[in-house]
């Protein structure tokens, strides 16, 4: 099945009711496209993925038609690669959109009705008799760790012998949340684009008054505006500010704005953002950096703007170094040394996204790590993947006498086969907000 690539100007938003089509056709094309090769890769002849009403397996919630907002009672789908495919039956009380009903609970006149649900899985897995039964548990991805104690302890007496083969599905349900379509990575630019339009309303005369709008009224207009236009946050908005004079601040080892977020914003400051948006069951994660002109100023000072170009030559540094086959921590690494090779004083914190905000997928650093991260930052990058390139690097102000500025930056970037593109437009220009 082929998808027409939706229209890039009308991707976000859409009415709810045409999202609804969309991320039905979405699923349908990566049942059909995507998953018969993830199921192989992974070594698994069929995948069981069950959930419960409001206590979901993160990968079911991918699986369920747009107008399913969670499971339903006990809801079990059963994916079975097979020569011709990957045949996917619902074994749940209610039909689940594509996937065959495979199971009534009238079939069984005087067991309970749950006892008939686990059986009619039990004789799907007799029928199809296949080598390996992915199970969604791993240690590593939270993501892929959805199947509950107590549903495990039922299926595994259910399956009776057939419990031996078992296995983790870890592999394939990364696989699975990991992989875009071209049509999603599509929208994902498009959604890119939305939230910077957003951000450079917020950065302007329109919005921001100086001496009077404080981060926190920024960041709620931010979080109202995007929801006006029908986009939703996955988590609240963050704007902070850096100020000449005024050092950092740390406690407990987390790193505070350098100026409370209820103090007013005043012309020469540095005002940071970083906002996460949701539409069509995608999510982005991004962060701009603007600067509040002083009176008789027509740019920001050229400390600053250095700064700026330091963060743009570690996001080159670090794109150099995604290339598909290789493991987040080798990323990682490869990319510190360059980074000192050069003198620059950074972190990279860079991390998978897509139907979730910190999705699975290999880790590339954690903020307050850069040793690597163990297990996450062990998986290797796939093609067809997106990616919040997130960093900061530290860089002293000769304006500010010297004083450090962490320039955070973030944006979104899809890794194909042709290499690493960015995902709407990555910033290179602090944005610049008339003071006075």
């Amino acid at each position: 099945m082929t998808l027409v690539a939706p229209d890039p100007t009308r991707t976000v938003p859409l009415p709810l009711r045409e999202q609804a089509d969309v991320r039905d056709r979405w699923l349908t094309q990566r049942l059909l496209d995507l998953l018969p090769g993830l199921m192989d890769r992974a070594g698994i002849d069929l995948w069981l993925v069950v959930g419960r009403e409001y206590n979901e397996d993160p990968v079911l919630a991918t699986l369920l038609p747009a107008t399913w907002l969670s499971a339903r009672r006990r809801t079990i789908l059963v994916l079975h690669r097979s020569d011709d495919g990957v045949t996917a039956a619902a074994v749940s009380r209610y039909p689940v959109g594509q996937f065959l009903p495979a199971w009534s609970p009238e079939d069984g006149e005087r067991l309970p009705a749950e006892d008939t649900q686990w059986a009619e899985v039990r004789r799907i897995v007799e029928q199809a008799a296949p080598q390996r039964i992915g199970i969604d548990v791993s240690a590593d991805f939270a993501l892929a760790d959805g199947l509950s104690h107590s549903e495990h302890r039922r299926l595994t007496e259910a399956l009776g012998p057939w419990a031996d083969r078992l296995v983790p599905a870890e592999e394939l349900a990364v696989g699975w949340l990991e992989t875009r379509l071209p049509e999603e990575i599509t929208v994902l630019d498009g959604l890119n684009r939305r939230v910077r339009e957003v951000v450079e309303e917020a950065f302007s005369p329109a919005v921001l008054t100086a001496g009077v709008s404080t981060g926190t009224d920024l960041a709620w207009w931010i979080r109202q505006r995007l929801s006006d236009l029908g986009v939703e946050p996955w988590f609240h908005p963050v704007v902070d500010v850096q100020r000449a004079g005024v050092a950092p601040r740390c406690e407990q080892g987390v790193l505070l704005p350098a100026v409370p977020l209820d103090v007013p914003v005043e012309p020469g400051d540095l005002v940071h953002c970083d906002v996460g948006s949701s539409s069509l069951g995608l999510r982005t994660d991004s962060q701009r950096n603007g600067y509040v002109l002083r009176r008789g100023e027509t740019d920001a000072p050229a400390g600053l703007q250095q700064a700026l170009a330091v963060g743009n030559r570690l996001q080159d540094l670090t794109t150099a170094e995604l290339v598909a086959g290789r493991t987040g921590n080798e990323v990682l690494a490869a990319v510190r040394r360059a980074a000192a090779a050069e003198g620059i004083d950074g972190d990279i914190y860079s991390h998978p996204i897509g139907v979730h905000g910190h999705g699975a997928g290999p880790a590339i650093g954690r903020w307050d790590d850069q040793r690597g991260v163990p297990g996450a930052g062990d998986r290797v990058l796939r093609p067809d993947t997106v990616y919040a390139l997130e960093l900061c690097v530290r860089v002293p102000v000769a304006e500010w006498h010297g004083q450090p500025v962490r320039m955070a930056l973030e944006e979104g970037v899809v890794l194909t086969e042709d290499g690493v593109t960015y995902l709407g437009d990555r910033q290179t220009e602090l944005l610049l907000i008339p003071g006075a």
